[in-house]
């Protein structure tokens, strides 16, 4: 792996902890913490992990790629711990961990894919050299 300035892998770690964190929590929550009452805690808890396994391995070899479209998974829980924070007293406090995670997972995924990024030289070509590039090609005057 390329070197990684101290600021590039703060993010990386602090997005590593978070993700993981997360994992763990949503485990931990279905599980022991407030196992539902008429559904398998055990199948519940592998069910609200496999979305946050996926992009796990690309999160554990820091790949900027992979930090940046885990958060479109990340919304998941975004929008679930927003729902029992609201709807849920007896649960709120579980939902403002839940909440408190993916916030710091979804900075620091944004950080490290933007910091480490530039620092491989990746970057998305702007819309109007897209635009310009998908003219030409199929547009013959």
């Amino acid at each position: 792996m390329e070197s990684m300035s101290e600021r590039t892998r703060r993010y990386r770690l602090c997005a590593l902890a978070a993700n993981l964190g997360l994992l763990a929590w949503v485990v931990l929550w279905n599980l022991s913490l407030s196992p539902h009452p008429h559904l398998n805690a055990a199948t519940l808890a592998v069910v609200w992990a496999i979305p946050l396994l996926l992009p796990l391995p690309g999160i554990l070899a820091g790949k900027p790629y992979t930090h940046a479209w885990a958060n479109f998974v990340l919304m998941l829980y975004f929008l679930h711990s927003l729902t029992v924070i609201y709807i849920d007293e007896g649960e709120r406090w579980f939902g403002a961990v839940e909440l408190f995670l993916t916030s710091v997972a979804f900075i620091c995924n944004i950080m490290f894919a933007r910091l480490r990024g530039k620092e491989l030289g990746l970057k998305l070509k702007k819309l109007s050299e897209v635009e310009k590039t998908e003219r030409s090609k199929y547009h013959t005057d």
